[in-house]
C-alpha cells in the first residue's frame, strides 16, 4: 500500500481547499494507496511535515494550497535528499506556478492529474544558500504588495489585490543602484524593479511568452526594469509589464543560471510571495531539476 501525505492549507485562497477537501482525497485515494491529511495552522508547518515525510514512510507529498504552501513544502521536501515526487492542487489567490504548468484550478480535476500524472524534473532557485524558491525571487517596486496585502483581502480580490498594493507604491517610488553579474554580464544601474524568475506568470499579472520559459532547462530569465525618466516613462513600463510586450527601453531581459547583485544596502525581496531581508550581496542559483513534480 503507498503512502501518499496531502498537505492542506486550508485558508488559501477563497477557503477553495477546506471545502474540497474530501472528493481531492477521493481522487487521490486507490485501491492501492492510502493517503493521510495534514493540515497547517501556521506558517512553517508545510515545511515540517514535508522535511518528515520520507521518514515516517510516504512514498508521495501532495500540496493543496497557494504559491505559499507550495515554497514551504519545496523547502521542506529539500531536505532529505533524493527528493520525494510531489504533486500540486493549486487553491490560492493567484496560482503562478500553477499557470506556468499548466494545472487545471479545478481540485478534482488537479487532484485526478497528480494520480494519473507523469513525474517532470523541474528546476527551483536557490537563495544565498539559505531558502528556496519556486518561480520569483524580486525586489523593488510591486514586489511588497506580495506580502504586505492581508490573507483576507488576497481571498476576496485574488491578483487585483497585487495591482492595489503596486498602485499605492508609485506614489514613492524608488530606484535601487545595484551592480548584478549574470553568466555571461555584469551589469551597473539604477532599477525601480528586479526579478529573478522560472515562470511565465508573476502575480497574475507579468506574463511572459511560453516559449522563453522552460523549468527544466537550469536558467533563470530575469528581468531588470530602470528608473524612469518621468511619468511617462513610467506609464510606458508598466504598460510594458502588464500587456508582456518587453520591446521597451526601460526594460532589460536576460538569461542565466546563477545571478549576484550587489546592493549598496538593505534589500527587501518577495520570495513566492513570501517576505525575505537581505544585508549586502546575494548569490541565487538555478538548482537544475532538483524537484520530482507530478503533472
Amino acid at each position: 500500500m503507498k503512502k501518499i501525505l496531502l498537505i492542506v492549507n486550508p485558508v488559501s485562497g477563497k477557503m477553495k481547499a477546506k471545502s474540497t477537501l474530501m472528493e481531492v482525497v477521493d481522487a487521490l485515494q486507490t485501491e492501492d494507496s492510502a493517503v493521510t491529511v495534514r493540515l497547517t495552522k501556521k506558517r512553517g508547518d508545510a515545511t515540517e511535515y514535508a522535511a518528515a515525510a520520507k521518514a515516517e514512510g510516504f512514498e508521495k507529498v501532495v500540496c493543496f494550497g497557494g504559491d505559499g504552501t507550495l515554497n514551504e513544502t519545496i523547502c521542506g521536501l529539500m531536505q532529505d535528499q533524493p527528493v520525494l515526487p510531489l504533486g500540486y492542487i493549486p487553491a490560492g489567490s493567484t496560482n503562478d506556478f500553477a499557470s506556468t504548468m499548466k494545472l487545471s484550478s479545478v481540485p478534482k480535476e488537479a487532484a485526478e492529474h497528480v494520480t494519473h500524472g507523469q513525474v517532470y524534473d523541474i528546476d527551483i532557485g536557490h537563495f544565498n544558500g539559505e531558502r528556496y524558491f519556486t518561480y520569483i525571487a524580486g525586489f523593488g517596486a510591486f514586489t511588497a504588495a506580495s506580502y504586505s496585502v492581508s490573507q483576507d483581502v488576497k481571498n476576496i480580490l485574488g491578483h487585483f489585490a497585487y495591482v492595489l498594493g503596486g498602485v499605492k507604491e508609485l506614489t514613492s517610488i524608488r530606484s535601487y543602484p545595484v551592480t548584478i553579474e549574470l553568466d555571461d554580464r555584469s551589469l551597473c544601474g539604477e532599477y525601480i524593479f528586479v526579478s529573478v524568475t522560472n515562470s511565465t506568470s508573476v502575480a497574475g499579472i507579468v506574463k511572459l511568452k511560453d516559449e522563453l520559459v522552460d523549468m527544466s532547462d537550469g536558467t533563470f530569465e530575469v528581468a531588470l526594469v530602470k528608473m524612469p525618466k518621468n511619468i511617462l516613462d513610467l506609464n510606458r513600463i508598466v504598460t510594458a509589464i502588464t500587456t508582456s510586450n518587453f520591446d521597451n527601453g526601460g526594460i532589460e531581459f536576460y538569461k542565466s543560471s546563477k545571478v549576484v547583485i550587489k546592493p549598496e544596502g538593505k534589500l527587501d525581496w518577495t520570495l513566492d510571495g513570501e517576505h525575505a531581508v537581505s544585508e549586502g550581496e546575494v548569490t541565487i542559483e538555478n538548482l537544475n531539476r532538483v524537484i520530482k513534480f507530478i503533472r
